[in-house]
């Protein structure tokens, strides 16, 4: 039996075993799809029978192609409480997934800053999470005065400015990014995404928050996004939906360069076991 014939069958047995568990334990099943996105995320804690329940219940999810939905579902999830329960369990991420594959990235940048005759004082992240990125990234750049983290969840920052109390260069806020952006944005600034925040942006609401950044006049912008595995950023310079939640796979580098910004670095590899592609973009307006 060949391995995509296997991966097949297997899928299927889960299926149907997950179909049989929904049956036995409604309660549960109505307490993991609660919130959508919630149920395509926080599984890595799940036990054997809640993992089958949950490959079977994504499997019924509703297909959504309404872009003002996706976006108004996905950013009343990461507003919530229920965020900040994945962000708990996003630490081992930060050791397993981003330090070995995304902080490559950064090393780029510190060779491209030490050509720049100008210096920048803040980096800003945008969707900043437990602010492991942004801890690491200030132990990177030390030469940069202020390290801003903002997120939509009010809980998750409370947590982050108890947790790096101690560290007076990490500052943590609760807003929305563009109207953070729009009151706060200054020249001098990186401003940085970390593995999934710019895909939850509808196509048209990106390309205005890349144009008032461009306007702020030099400025970095480091974006590690996912994308389809399925979209030629070559070829297909529209934003589309992709995956369960679903969120936007955007053409990053065109977009960018639609906005005025030049292309620093553009790569791409593979990510979710294969199932997606993650971008890395580093854009200099």
């Amino acid at each position: 039996m060949n391995i995509n014939l296997k991966s097949k069958v297997i899928g299927k047995i889960a299926s149907i075993l997950g179909s049989f568990l929904i049956i036995l334990r409604p309660k549960k099943a109505k307490e993991l799809s609660e919130y959508r996105m919630a149920l395509v995320h926080n599984y890595k804690n799940m036990s054997l029978q809640e993992r089958l329940m949950r490959s079977a219940l994504i499997k019924k999810l509703d297909k959504i192609d309404d872009y003002s939905e996706v976006a108004k579902l996905n950013k009343n999830f990461w507003s919530n409480k229920k965020a900040t329960e994945l962000f708990d369990k996003l630490e081992e991420g930060f050791q397993n997934d981003f330090l070995p594959h995304c902080s490559f990235i950064f090393k780029i940048l510190k060779e491209k800053l030490s050509k720049e005759s100008e210096s920048f004082t803040r980096l800003v992240e945008i969707g900043t999470g437990n602010g492991d990125v942004l801890n690491y990234l200030y132990s990177e750049f030390p030469q940069i005065d202020r390290f801003i983290g903002i997120d939509l969840s009010v809980d998750q920052i409370e947590i982050n400015k108890a947790k790096y109390k101690n560290n007076k260069k990490l500052e943590f806020v609760a807003s929305d990014a563009i109207e953070w952006v729009r009151e706060h944005g200054a020249r001098n600034t990186i401003f940085v995404t970390s593995r999934g925040v710019l895909e939850y942006f509808e196509p048209q609401l990106l390309e205005e928050f890349l144009n008032m950044i461009y306007s702020l006049g030099n400025t970095i912008f480091i974006a590690i996004e996912p994308n389809g595995k399925d979209h030629n950023l070559e070829t297909n310079f529209n934003s589309e939906l992709y995956g369960y939640e679903p969120s936007f796979s955007h053409n990053y580098p065109y977009l960018f360069k639609k906005s005025g910004f030049s292309i620093w670095h553009f790569s791409q590899q593979p990510w979710h076991q294969e199932t997606n592609m993650q971008t890395f973009v580093i854009a200099k307006s």
